[in-house]
């Protein structure tokens, strides 16, 4: 059984005593794995973690998301021509969207020691963070997790050797801040959903 499904469970059935308020939460702890350690930086951030075991499953909680937002035959942003079948399965546009609801991309990395989501130019093309849907749905695989921004931009660097992309840049902040951090100050808080997929 993998490490994820142990800690959070399929995200379809309650975990025993998750009735009770005071539900376990992880701590931080020196040593961490990499994997629990940006699942816990991630989830503390405000992201929404969807782990799945293989691409069908991807697919079903793909359209778990859609069913809860109401966004099936709606527009989406989408800029990696191998993910517009799932938008064309599911009747969603993406050609020229006006207003979309949301941002179907996947990922350079997960960076765990901040719990953030690398992106480059292959993902965002030239659009800034702020520039993007508030609404984000990102594909990712547990071996894309990695310990620092520094790992990300080497594997980056590995991974493209001639055409190495622009805009680098990641997305950290999930949820609105409850009180005003200058650590925030100037980025637009991303309602993401992370759909995690097994491939260790």
């Amino acid at each position: 059984m993998s490490l994820f499904r142990k800690i959070f469970g399929t995200g379809n059935e309650p975990a025993p005593g998750d009735e009770k308020e005071s539900e376990y939460r992880p701590q931080a702890q020196p040593n961490m794995p990499v994997d629990e350690l940006f699942t816990f930086n991630f989830k503390r951030n405000g992201g929404k973690f969807l782990y799945c075991e293989n691409s069908d499953e991807m697919r079903e909680q793909f359209e778990n998301i859609l069913e809860e937002n109401d966004w099936f035959e709606s527009t989406a942003v989408c800029y990696e021509p191998k993910l517009f079948g799932m938008l064309e399965e599911n009747n969603i546009s993406f050609d020229k969207a006006e207003n979309p609801k949301f941002i179907l991309a996947s990922c350079e990395n997960l960076i765990a020691d901040e719990g953030s989501v690398l992106f480059s130019s292959n993902q965002i093309k030239q659009n800034k963070p702020n520039d993007l849907p508030t609404n984000m749905i990102i594909l990712a695989t547990t071996s894309q997790i990695l310990e620092s921004k520094s790992d990300g931009l080497r594997a980056i660097k590995k991974k493209y050797e001639k055409d190495y992309p622009t805009n680098i840049t990641t997305v950290k902040y999930f949820e609105k801040a409850k009180e005003e951090d200058f650590l925030q100050y100037g980025s637009a808080a991303k309602n993401l959903y992370l759909l995690l997929v097994e491939d260790l």
